[in-house]
């Protein structure tokens, strides 16, 4: 299990703390890729520990001083690691205690599964400001209902950590003093869980999710039967069929049909 975590003052993800995280999401990629033998199989991602997860893109590297090759490439690189979290075939985990606004809100309705505090807050406030936020509104359109991410984007109101829970930005909201707990909580349950088919799984729900249903269908199918090619899937039938335990092995072998 892997912790990004950013402290710093302007608790916003500038330049270098988007490369951080694009460079680090390439390496566990391109690892996975390779097969190589890593002892964490899993991510958790943290952004910041302080009252703020995540406060959007730093202005103060947007300003008109700046020429549009710059700021092509501040957007372009927030995209690729947004768009990379989606791509690692591992689940990747938001524990947010705070405030995530902007790019903020974008990478929590990008990752896999988010856990709140109940103090947490989300919001797109770009507008209010003259700079609507059509990047973050990738993400919320494919996680929000269309009228809440748009009533987001038009007004920049914050919803509450249980706002974003029943409208499905949030996948759990604790009290502050459990968040850590709970959030580990999850990370054990999924290590417990096989390496290959996890990756499988993942890549394939997001193949399918912007599909028709008929294709949806055509997809997984041809998945299942691959998935019982797999030494983990045949070997946790077998247990659950013979009612015994699955082998200390489970989850090593690393065949890599999510990633083609």
């Amino acid at each position: 299990m892997n912790t990004l975590t950013a402290e710093h003052s302007s608790l916003a993800p500038t330049d270098k703390f988007v490369l951080y995280q694009g460079a680090v999401l390439n390496i566990l990629t391109q690892d996975w890729a390779q097969r190589c033998e890593v002892h964490s199989n899993r991510i958790k991602c943290n952004v910041t520990e302080g009252p703020v997860f995540c406060s959007g893109h730093d202005l103060k590297e947007l300003s008109s001083e700046d020429d549009v090759k710059h700021h092509s490439q501040v957007f372009e690189l927030c995209a690729e690691v947004m768009t990379l979290i989606q791509k690692l075939p591992v689940p990747v985990i938001a524990k947010v205690n705070g405030l995530a606004t902007a790019a903020g809100c974008q990478l929590v309705a990008s990752c896999d599964i988010a856990v709140a505090s109940e103090k947490s807050q989300f919001a797109t406030p770009g507008v209010n400001i003259g700079l609507f936020c059509s990047t973050p509104a990738v993400a919320l359109g494919r996680s929000l209902p269309r009228k809440v991410a748009l009533e987001m984007l038009f007004t920049g109101e914050p919803l509450s950590a249980h706002e974003a829970l029943m409208h499905g930005l949030v996948s759990k909201v604790v009290p502050e003093d459990k968040l850590e707990e709970e959030t580990m909580k999850i990370c054990q349950k999924i290590c417990e869980s096989s390496k290959s088919v996890l990756a499988l799984g993942k890549a394939t729900f997001y193949r399918q999710i912007t599909q028709d249903l008929d294709t949806a269908y055509k997809i997984t199918t041809k998945v299942m039967v691959d998935n019982l090619t797999l030494r983990d899937g045949q070997e946790g039938i077998e247990a659950f069929v013979q009612k015994h335990p699955q082998s200390s092995l489970f989850g090593v072998e690393q065949k890599s049909l999510a990633l083609q």
